[in-house]
């Protein structure tokens, strides 16, 4: 869907689908389906489960076009349905293994070993330092560094305000050092 060859903005599809224009939701799907696939497949490694999860995220945003109050990226609010619906997904099925440690709703259920093997794969040190962090810490440094999301972002997904977010980033980012660095003194000795 193009005007005068530019791509429309994501929030002009969004309002064009509010008002049924099945050639929106089509678009918006053809541009965020393959970024939330791969995010949420980081989270879930069943790909059904996932392949379900964007299906109902697009759904949802079709039927609720018209609650988007024009106050950020589209692509924040679909992120935030989308993991919401992973989460919700992954509860009903009961299995803790796919949530990821940070998520602060797991009323303290701990994270499957598989999380923890795969973190300590693909991060190393870093993934030890992460474990050490408060889940309000991990929460935050997940969704602004590993995923990629801006403070606004992270915000509305973790329902806390953007300076909260910001304070606790910076915390975080002090503790990692401090953790890395008495990794790398026990390392020497």
């Amino acid at each position: 869907m193009e005007t005068n060859g530019a791509f429309l903005e994501d929030a002009v599809l969004l309002h064009q689908a509010a008002d049924g224009d099945l050639g929106a939701v089509r678009e918006l799907y053809d541009r965020h389906a393959p970024w939330l696939t791969a995010r949420l497949m980081r989270r879930c490694n069943d790909r059904e489960v996932v392949l379900d999860v964007v299906q109902d995220t697009f759904l949802a945003m079709w039927q609720d076009a018209r609650k988007w109050r024009n106050d950020g990226d589209v692509a924040g609010w679909l992120w935030g349905i989308a993991f919401r619906r992973m989460v919700s997904r992954l509860r009903q099925r009961k299995q803790h293994v796919l949530l990821p440690d940070w998520d602060t709703g797991t009323n303290g259920l701990l994270p499957a070993a598989e999380d923890e093997v795969l973190l300590d794969i693909e991060y190393g040190d870093l993934g030890a330092a992460l474990r050490r962090l408060s889940p309000e810490f991990r929460a935050v440094v997940q969704a602004c560094v590993l995923d990629g999301l801006t403070t606004r972002e992270a915000s509305r997904l973790l329902g806390v305000r953007v300076n909260t977010v910001k304070t606790r980033l910076h915390r975080a980012k002090a503790q990692l050092r401090g953790s890395l660095a008495d990794m790398r003194l026990e390392g020497w000795q």
